[in-house]
């Protein structure tokens, strides 16, 4: 069966947002062209990482001989986009595998992401981008503007959880929060 690819090429719009109160947030990468949209779920942990992978990219790229291709050192101001998801967020499927990429053809920066499989043997990331043939994926090229912007609102999305007790450093809740007893589990 051929895989189902929810591909975008100079999308309109590309952000991970949350649904949901912090401490039991859903991450979603969304992104549209015109009516065109699709949303897939990810970790915060995933959401993270992509984000400090997209600066990477940028910063290594930056650093070439004379910028070739203009990356920003900042976000640009135009680009800045502090909007909620569009409503309604309808998932596509939960993210296992990313990848991510440069094409220097085109001057893009490349985001695959692909669903979560779970089989028998394996409860987890059962799926190899390289081996397997996935029943769907997300394939997202941005320009480096937009991958700044994009990395910017990530890591600003990520950061806006539970605040972080003083103490121990974990979460806290809403609802109150004990310290851990160091040595317990």
């Amino acid at each position: 069966m051929p895989t189902i690819v929810h591909e975008f090429a100079w999308p309109d719009r590309l952000v991970v947002g949350t649904v949901g109160h912090p401490g039991a947030r859903t991450f979603y990468l969304q992104v549209r062209t015109g009516a065109q949209i699709a949303s897939v779920a990810l970790e915060k942990e995933q959401s993270a990482l992509l984000a400090e992978k997209v600066d990477e990219i940028l910063d290594e790229l930056m650093a070439g001989e004379g910028n070739p291709y203009s990356v920003p050192t900042i976000t640009p101001i135009e680009l800045v986009d502090n909007e909620p998801l569009d409503q309604p967020v309808e998932q596509e499927f939960r993210t296992g595998a990313m990848s991510l990429g440069w094409d220097p053809s085109t001057a893009q920066v490349v985001i695959e992401a692909y669903p979560l499989v779970e089989t028998d043997t394996d409860q987890g990331q059962g799926f190899d981008p390289d081996t397997d043939e996935p029943a769907e994926k997300l394939l997202v090229r941005i320009p480096v503007g937009t991958a700044r912007a994009f990395a910017k609102r990530t890591r600003e999305v990520v950061g806006a959880g539970r605040p972080l007790c003083p103490l121990c450093g974990n979460p806290i809740d809403g609802d109150g929060h004990i310290c851990p007893v160091p040595g317990e589990v």
